[in-house]
């Protein structure tokens, strides 16, 4: 690994951290648009297939970090990724909480500000959705088991592994 991809990798993750509203997957666009548009590092089809992998394996909001900067350095990429991912935004968590903590407890601004920064949360996530979306290979089978899936999930209490399972079963019996 070069020192200039280990400084691009610290750059594009460490910036992409303070973003992350709501947690990994509200910035998928942004490590679409750096890792496949920007330094093409990958392709299109190798990052759906890393968020893919991210999240079908426990803590996926990290993984697909890991993931990333693996396939841009191999695993110094992927180390380097995670920790301009993970330190940045921890030690600006850690002294805000320092300091939020002090006095401001049940302010109106601080609930305001929550409040705030629920819808830019949620339209984080949607456009990560809808950019993995755009890039996987699309069949009519996959688009609706998309569908059917996510008024499954909406509309009951049924467990998401369940879901999973079943689509996986569904996408092996329509591939044969």
């Amino acid at each position: 690994m070069t020192l200039t991809l280990a400084l691009q990798l610290c750059s594009v993750f460490g910036i992409t951290s303070l973003l992350a509203f709501g947690g990994g997957n509200a910035v998928i666009p942004q490590f679409e648009q750096q890792t496949v548009s920007v330094h093409h590092w990958l392709t299109a089809q190798q990052f759906t297939d890393s968020f893919a992998i991210a999240q079908a394996a426990p803590g996926p909001s990290t993984l697909i970090v890991s993931l990333l900067g693996y396939r841009a350095g191999g695993v110094w990429g992927a180390l380097i990724a995670t920790a301009a991912m993970v330190v940045p935004t921890g030690l600006i968590v850690y002294g805000l909480a320092k300091v939020w903590d002090r006095g401001h407890g049940d302010k109106p601004f601080r609930h305001a500000l929550q409040d705030g920064l629920a819808p830019i949360t949620v339209g984080l996530i949607l456009a990560g959705g809808m950019v993995v979306a755009r890039q996987a290979e699309s069949h009519w089978v996959q688009l609706a088991m998309t569908v059917v899936a996510t008024v499954v999930l909406c509309a009951t209490k049924i467990n998401p592994l369940i879901v999973a399972v079943c689509c996986g079963f569904a996408g092996y019996v329509f591939s044969a």
